[in-house]
């Protein structure tokens, strides 16, 4: 089977584009789901009992249901009672509520992972609640959780194309359409696979280092 390099350069264009639709997606749904699996395992810690049995049951709901569904029941069945949004920022957010249920767990184990005396410590100093969550329970919990976090943000990458199924031209979508038209899958998907790799290999490298400077 010969290459053809001139039909990748000719492809190149509209697949960067599309591997630049991919990034957003991927850093915006995880930065969500860092900031809610944040709170979620804050609440899980330090919460009223009622809340937290509340909390743990619409984790469990999110975690045991496939992201496929939940993507088509935001964006297909949401809009029957008048709630709509673009396919794209529905990606985005259910992405990011679906693993804010999964770094919940990390940020809850790392969190507890703190030893008692620090929690005692912070307690007897007085210290406000901001500052012994900022500059005491949170630095000393981010070590252990450091793999896990860039686990998740490398798996998020590659589910990104579900949204596909939402009309959103992502990468491989926007592949789809490219082979579809021309029938050279080999070439395009070559393609695809290779920058789906350049997008996740520096993130995994940024993490080991992380996690290196963190030891």
């Amino acid at each position: 089977m010969s290459i053809d390099i001139l039909y990748f350069i000719e492809i190149s264009p509209a697949l960067l584009n599309a591997t630049l639709v991919t990034i957003r997606i991927a850093v915006l749904g995880y930065i969500l789901a860092f900031i809610l699996g944040l709170f979620f395992a804050i609440i899980r810690i330090t919460g009223n009992i009622y809340i937290v049995k509340i909390l743990l049951l619409f984790t469990e709901f999110v975690r045991l249901t496939p992201l496929l569904v939940q993507l088509f029941f935001f964006y297909y069945v949401l809009p029957e009672v008048g709630i709509k949004l673009p396919a794209e920022p529905t990606g985005i957010l259910v992405l990011g509520l679906h693993y804010s249920t999964y770094i919940a767990e990390v940020f809850r184990t790392g969190i507890l992972a703190v030893s008692l005396g620090q929690w005692e410590a912070s307690k007897v100093l007085g210290l406000p609640i901001i500052i012994k969550w900022c500059k005491i329970i949170l630095p000393q919990s981010i070590r252990p959780m450091i793999p896990a976090l860039g686990n998740y943000l490398i798996q998020l990458f590659k589910e990104v194309p579900l949204l596909s199924t939402i009309t959103v031209y992502e990468l491989l979508n926007t592949a789809n359409l490219i082979a579809g038209q021309t029938f050279r899958y080999f070439e395009v998907l070559s393609l695809v696979a290779l920058l789906f790799f350049l997008i996740s290999y520096p993130s995994a490298l940024f993490f080991k280092k992380l996690e290196k400077n963190n030891l």
